[in-house]
């Protein structure tokens, strides 16, 4: 990998992290559009640690006193009604099916996984499934209530049930075209909470799982020496700096702002795609995994 490519896909990893358009999608597509060979999965999980250090960043405050409220909890027992330290075991709950599946399917999402058909039926499913959920929450809103006519719910309301029902949609994102932020974020709106509590959400939930997957792949990286830490490195930071912009100006846009534009254009994507892969201009295993 050049250092080019490594700077071209830490811009593309940090610009789509966040947005529910699929990173892991943008990469591989990236890649192939170029001609060069697939960054592979493990290159994706290690760039993410570096939008991940953007979430940190970006909601230090909240996840200082989720940390510090759960350990306490852990002694304590009069502070596990706390909401910071419930949402430390929320997190901790959600995280969970990713973490199960993202074991049992490692060789799918190395191989099986990253054929550009099942990135195109997933851009365009998961983008009916945004737009189904954005019609839905835009509906709640305008009317101030839940279709059963509850308020529309807060984090202070996430329970363990939701915690799993998020982490679930999390894991649907092991599929590249899914989107973490996307599964995540309808989910949440499908289960009544507002556009801001279903992102602040998912965003803390992706921390653990992330980092978890970036360190196992690091370990692994390390002992197969194939990786050009060099460029990888850069792509980290590059996703990093990139990544932070991206999380400031998308937490502005969904307190007023629909998520139709995304919902088009993945599947004006994922038709474009089929089309390429159909017509032979891309094959669909195009950018085998190389260096």
């Amino acid at each position: 990998m050049s250092w080019f490519e490594s700077f071209v896909l830490g811009f593309v990893q940090g610009l789509t992290e966040f947005l529910p358009v699929s990173s892991s999608a943008h990469l591989r597509l990236a890649s192939a559009f170029a001609g060069w060979p697939d960054a592979g999965a493990a290159f994706t999980a290690i760039t993410q640690i570096g939008t991940e250090a953007a979430v940190i960043i970006y909601f230090r405050k909240d996840i200082a006193r989720i940390v510090s409220a759960w350990f306490r909890s852990l002694t304590d027992r009069s502070l596990r009604a706390d909401h910071d330290a419930r949402m430390g075991w929320l997190v901790i709950v959600g995280t969970i099916p990713i973490g199960v599946l993202g074991i049992l399917l490692k060789d799918q999402i190395d191989t099986s996984f990253r054929d550009l058909r099942v990135i195109a039926c997933t851009l365009i499913g998961m983008g009916l499934v945004l737009g189904a959920a954005d019609r839905l929450a835009a509906r709640d809103e305008s009317g101030g209530r839940h279709r059963a006519g509850r308020e529309l719910r807060s984090l202070e309301e996430l329970t363990v049930r939701d915690g799993l029902v998020y982490g679930l949609c999390q894991a649907l994102a092991l599929v590249p075209g899914v989107s973490r932020s996307g599964a995540t974020i309808s989910g949440g709106l499908l289960m009544g909470y507002t556009r801001e509590a279903a992102a602040r959400y998912s965003f803390l939930l992706a921390i653990p799982a992330v980092l978890a997957s970036g360190v196992f792949e690091l370990k692994d990286a390390a002992g197969s020496g194939g990786t050009p830490w060099g460029p990888t490195l850069l792509a980290t930071v590059v996703a990093f700096a990139v990544g932070y912009a991206v999380i400031a100006w998308f937490m502005r846009f969904i307190s007023s702002r629909s998520f139709m534009p995304f919902v088009v254009y993945r599947i004006l994507l994922g038709v474009a795609l089929f089309v390429l892969v159909g017509t032979g201009v891309l094959s669909p295993d195009a950018g085998p995994a190389g260096g």
